[in-house]
């Protein structure tokens, strides 16, 4: 489609050629933009306190030589945190993928494209040769450069405190069997990528509401509220024949990783869910901002 076709109604223009380092330059201001605010840096600097908390209630819970904790509480990897600090790595993870990171990536996506029209800055940078598809796709970049940093702050963040808590050293897997050290950090690297991809899906949920509305406010209180239903929706048995279709229901499936072998069948039904709702919900978000009358 041409430039002349990107145009908001009732504009007419020439197709301009576009330089693609102009491209990289847009995405490198959006990514820097988003870092710089406020708002991304609460969000991440609470995401890194998650680790520590669990980590301080770990150590405080264990410290009275109590044991490995009250067993069949909170997440698998949890009683396994004593004997081994990587797993609190697993446990920050499995603790804040079903709320946290979800509220976090639904917060930066829904505001992507919403936020810039509340503004006023969203008709500029159109009037700028930067096109709508464009400009979509460098919003959802930066989106789901956020969703790699947050799990990456929340991994880290746990790595730094059970190292600093409580030993490291081999680990047993799901499966009972030992691996090494360099091993267990290979497989921590491996499941925050797999936890960031996991949130493909939202993230493009997300740029779609927010081409559906010019308040960053109300695009953002639609994603967080629709998190929540959806996770709600999944604990529903009524609705077990829906369930496998809910973008959160494979989210805790990285937990296979740490099975020998390797369990893929759950890993491969999220990536392949994820990848669904990446390839509707963006084209609906394409379609939408697409004919989007820009007038602020």
């Amino acid at each position: 489609m041409s430039q002349a076709e990107w145009a908001e109604p009732g504009r007419t223009s020439a197709p301009r050629k576009q330089n693609p380092l102009w491209t990289l330059g847009l995405l490198r201001s959006e990514l820097v933009t988003t870092l710089r605010r406020w708002r991304t840096l609460a969000l991440l600097a609470v995401l890194a306190a998650v680790p520590i908390l669990v980590g301080i209630a770990v150590k405080m819970e264990t410290g009275d030589g109590s044991g490995g904790g009250r067993g069949g509480d909170g997440p698998a990897f949890i009683t396994q945190i004593t004997n081994n600090g990587l797993f609190l790595v697993f446990t920050a993870l499995a603790v804040t993928l079903p709320f946290f990171l979800p509220m976090a990536v639904g917060v930066i996506a829904g505001d992507a494209i919403a936020g810039e029209a509340g503004s006023g800055t969203l008709r500029y940078l159109l009037v700028a040769p930067a096109g709508r598809t464009r400009l979509l796709l460098v919003k959802y970049a930066t989106t789901m450069a956020f969703c790699l940093l947050a799990t990456l702050v929340v991994a880290v963040s746990a790595l730094a405190v059970g190292a600093l808590l409580f030993p490291l050293g081999d680990l047993t897997t799901i499966s009972g069997t030992r691996i090494g050290l360099a091993d267990g950090l290979g497989r921590a690297l491996l499941i925050a990528l797999v936890v960031a991809a996991s949130l493909t899906g939202l993230a493009a949920l997300g740029l779609f509401v927010s081409t559906l509305t010019n308040s960053g406010i109300a695009a953002m209180a639609t994603m967080v509220g629709l998190v929540i239903t959806v996770q709600i929706l999944d604990q529903i048995p009524q609705l077990h024949a829906l369930q496998p279709y809910f973008f959160p229901h494979y989210w805790l499936s990285f937990a296979d990783l740490m099975r020998d072998p390797v369990y893929w069948d759950d890993l491969v039904r999220n990536l392949g869910l994820q990848a669904l709702y990446a390839a509707v919900f963006g084209s609906a978000a394409w379609a939408r901002f697409s004919t989007k009358d820009v007038t602020a």
